[in-house]
């Protein structure tokens, strides 16, 4: 998970300390500082329909609310093997009611990133309901090709759902461009929000679904809070049935605008942009000495793997990096280094003498 900025700290703070007095918070702060957050996400996904976009506790709840409400009761839903749990299980689910679930494989090829997606494509066929994946892969920062995915897709009436939690934030992402049926994301990643809140963006297949929670304020007219007895069948308009009850969180809606914001004014692209330059000198290196990583334009920037020699053991260099004080993911058979702007070329020295130790050891 991301660090907090101070400011985001801050904005916690205050969210908690207006709790003391609450007969100072109105009934349209229920809704006026969710909408602001919603405004600021889709500004980052370059998306012009704020009310497709909803807050939601965890990329699993989001992707519930997808896999609850397809229009399918048969055929295949297609996965990037290995992805995040999250973005796996909501199907695995589905096989109860009939549907089949394909797990594609990364080639072992030199070419990897390429390759995998050629295998992506060429398993969407007309019995292919859904695509859930990432923008990248969770683990290693594989690009997923996802305009081509789209396209593919189009031809066969499936729904492309993406698990934005590893790339949106710190990765350029648009709605206009990749019309997505559905995009989840965490907040506490690249969105560098707190734990348990999250957005999501709904497209128009899902306007008439059914959230798995049904709450209040998600209902027609909820902002009337005398007629709230009232009770109304409708659901808020387009995607806002689907948020999270509780969603006015006065601690957490705060601080996860502040960190949007702040993102907004950096700019994904410079992120990528600041990582690329960053690390590109320490890649090459990395290679010399035999660790394997995808080719620059086949992964993120911001987010990468590097598959380890064989003389390198996985306990070798959890000792090594934990002596030097470098912090680093462990992910299926590569580790995972995630560069950002609070790094620096220090930061880097130090993650290349670590890894160089049990090269030479």
């Amino acid at each position: 998970m991301s660090p907090l900025m101070k400011k985001v700290e801050k904005a916690g703070r205050e969210g908690i300390t207006r709790k003391r007095n609450p007969a100072k918070i109105g009934a349209d702060d229920f809704f006026d500082e969710t909408d602001h957050l919603r405004l600021s996400f889709s500004k980052l996904i370059d998306c012009d329909q704020p009310n497709r976009t909803v807050l939601i506790p965890s990329a699993s709840y989001g992707l519930a609310n997808v896999a609850y409400n397809l229009p399918f009761n048969d055929g295949k839903i297609i996965l990037a093997h290995e992805q995040f749990p999250s973005n796996v299980y909501p199907w695995l689910a589905l096989q109860e009611k009939g549907m089949t679930v394909e797990n594609v494989s990364a080639p072992d090829s030199q070419q990897r990133g390429d390759a995998w997606n050629n295998e992506i494509l060429n398993a969407i066929d007309n019995k292919t309901r859904v695509v859930a994946i990432g923008h990248i892969h969770w683990s290693d920062g594989t690009l997923f090709q996802l305009k081509k995915i789209r396209e593919k897709l189009d031809a066969v009436g499936g729904l492309l759902i993406i698990d934005g939690t590893q790339s949106v934030g710190a990765l350029p992402f648009s709605i206009k461009n990749i019309q997505p049926d559905a995009l989840i994301c965490a907040g506490y990643k690249w969105l560098m929000g707190p734990y348990s809140i999250g957005l999501a963006y709904y497209g128009p297949a899902f306007d008439q679904g059914r959230p798995v929670e049904e709450n209040w304020i998600n209902r027609l007219d909820s902002n009337n809070f005398s007629a709230l007895v009232n009770y109304q069948n409708d659901y808020r308009e387009q995607a806002l049935r689907y948020e999270v009850g509780e969603h006015s969180n006065f601690i957490l809606v705060p601080m996860l605008k502040k960190a949007i914001d702040q993102i907004n004014k950096w700019n994904p692209q410079n992120i990528q942009d600041y990582t690329k330059h960053l690390m590109s000198d320490a890649i090459e290196q990395m290679k010399e000495w035999g660790y394997l990583i995808e080719d620059e334009q086949s992964r993120a920037s911001h987010l990468f793997g590097a598959r380890l020699p064989k003389k390198v053991s996985p306990d070798m260099l959890k000792n090594v990096l934990k002596k030097h004080r470098v912090s680093i993911s462990f992910r299926g058979d590569a580790i995972r280094i995630s560069p950002h702007v609070y790094n620096d070329e220090m930061d880097v020295r130090k993650l290349l003498k670590a890894m160089k130790e049990p090269i030479f050891a």
